[in-house]
């Protein structure tokens, strides 16, 4: 089927590493202040979730390869076994000779494949990826943290989580400074590979999570950080990566784990950019940022009735009045007058200099309140209407066609004439004719009801031009 091409090669897969948060112990902190403890817990999520993926140090790549190995072989071997139990069942079905013997040559040959899938599973070196994707517990990314274990059961509990290492920490509070303190658990490890701590004061808090941040993921990617210098144009440029702050304007130092990452530098009467760009371990990269100027252009509004005038939601003035809004931007205004009257435009401002650039307005009364369902539902009735009256017209229309009367139209069937066939024929090819122009009568309401419901539903609306020209 077209896979011989990669036959023999090692299968795939991308792992995923699992991190498990768990709540830090705040118990010493007191209530008035147990907010800084969401507080930190929520940005260390944030921030953890930007690391892409982990490179496995040697230790941790061999204990991993040897899982790996030591699960292909039990489900190798729990084949075999298997294999073997229905084999010695087969005695006991009590099938005829020649059919037992056929079930036991295949069973054998079943066995000895098996066997030699176990010493090819043996032999061979499992595939593990050296560079899973980092993420963390679905209860983590939902800001939910569980108890820290006790001692000695730290294995045991991320097995249960399914987790490939935890993070346990506490908050203390010092003489008006607090202390954060954390430790690493990892599976491969079997013990705690990293214990630290940093001490701050509330107003150094954002100071104290990067400087968090920094030390856990060099430990949690498994490689350095990549470093930024930021510049922008102009100076006080909001710059976002990962929709996380980072700047306001230049900076230097700024470290992020491997990956890619979004940056979104936005300011004042300047176009917004979004961009994405890879990181690499320990490099050094220098981002310029210059965003482009915001072009405006002056829009006279005009109306025949004065009125208040807003642009968006916000409101602008009385018109007639002008407008200094941006070049190529989606733009809506509304005009609203004092005995309810309402006008409106979606509009694109163009560029160009040499067009006119005017708004005429014209209010008005809005459609009473149900007139679009009343004006709806009596073009429905008309429809169906409609249908019912082509259909009677239809079948009477048949009715008269389908007699010998309506062929002979008065006469006998020995040639005679006869007044009551004549009398009966002409009575039922008026009600044929009533019954078209009953239809026809419908049909020409139906238009008048739909074209009354097309204008009632949109006699509100808000239309959308653009403006230029003369």
């Amino acid at each position: 089927m077209g896979n011989a091409d990669n036959a023999g090669e090692p299968e795939t897969r991308k792992e995923k590493w699992f991190l498990c948060v768990t709540e830090f112990d705040s118990s010493s902190i007191p209530e008035n202040k147990k907010s800084i403890s969401d507080n930190i817990m929520k940005k260390l999520v944030e921030s953890l979730v930007t690391i892409n993926f982990r490179t496995r140090v040697s230790p941790e790549y061999a204990y991993y390869e040897a899982a790996a190995r030591a699960e292909a072989k039990a489900a190798a071997a729990k084949a075999i076994e298997a294999k073997q139990r229905e084999r010695s069942l087969l005695l006991y079905r009590g099938d005829p000779g020649w059919r037992y013997q056929r079930n036991l040559e295949k069973m054998d040959t079943d066995i000895k494949n098996l066997r030699i899938a176990f010493e090819k599973v043996s032999a061979d070196i499992p595939y593990v990826d050296n560079e899973p994707f980092f993420t963390l517990t679905s209860g983590n990314l939902e800001f939910n943290f569980p108890v820290s274990p006790d001692a000695g059961n730290e294995y045991k509990f991320c097995i249960d989580q399914k987790a490939d290492a935890l993070l346990a920490g506490s908050i203390t509070e010092f003489h008006e400074r607090f202390i954060v303190s954390w430790k690493l658990y990892t599976i491969y490890s079997g013990s705690f590979i990293l214990e630290d701590s940093i001490i701050f004061s509330h107003k150094d808090i954002d100071e104290a999570m990067d400087e968090i941040i920094r030390r856990l993921i060099i430990v949690l990617s498994g490689n350095e950080p990549a470093v930024l210098t930021i510049k922008t144009e102009p100076e006080n440029t909001l710059v976002l990566i990962n929709k996380s702050f980072a700047s306001r304007g230049e900076a230097e130092k700024l470290e992020y784990p491997p990956g890619t990452v979004t940056i979104t530098a936005s300011a004042p009467d300047h176009k917004m950019i979004t961009f994405e760009t890879e990181l690499l371990s320990g490099e050094n990269i220098n981002i310029d940022i210059k965003l482009r100027p915001v072009e405006y252009e002056e829009i006279e509004i005009s109306s025949l009735f004065s009125g208040n005038v807003y642009h968006g939601a916000l409101y602008a003035g009385e018109a007639p009045l002008t407008l200094r809004l941006p070049v190529n931007q989606i733009e809506y205004i509304e005009l609203l007058s004092d005995d309810r009257a309402r006008s409106a435009m979606v509009f694109q401002t163009p560029a160009e200099t040499d067009l006119n650039k005017t708004i005429f307005l014209h209010p008005r009364i809005p459609a009473a309140r149900g007139s679009v369902e009343k004006a709806r539902s009596m073009y429905y009735w008309a429809w169906g209407g409609t249908w019912i009256a082509g259909i009677a017209a239809w079948l009477t229309y048949q009715s008269f066609t389908g007699s010998n009367s309506a062929v002979n139209f008065g006469y006998n069937r020995d040639g005679g004439y006869n007044e009551n066939f004549y009398n009966s024929n002409n009575a039922m090819y008026n009600v044929s004719m009533g019954a078209l122009i009953t239809l026809g009568v419908v049909a020409v309401i139906d238009v008048i009801l739909m074209s009354r419901y097309i204008y009632t539903a949109n006699r509100g609306s808000t239309p959308v031009a653009k403006i230029g020209g003369n």
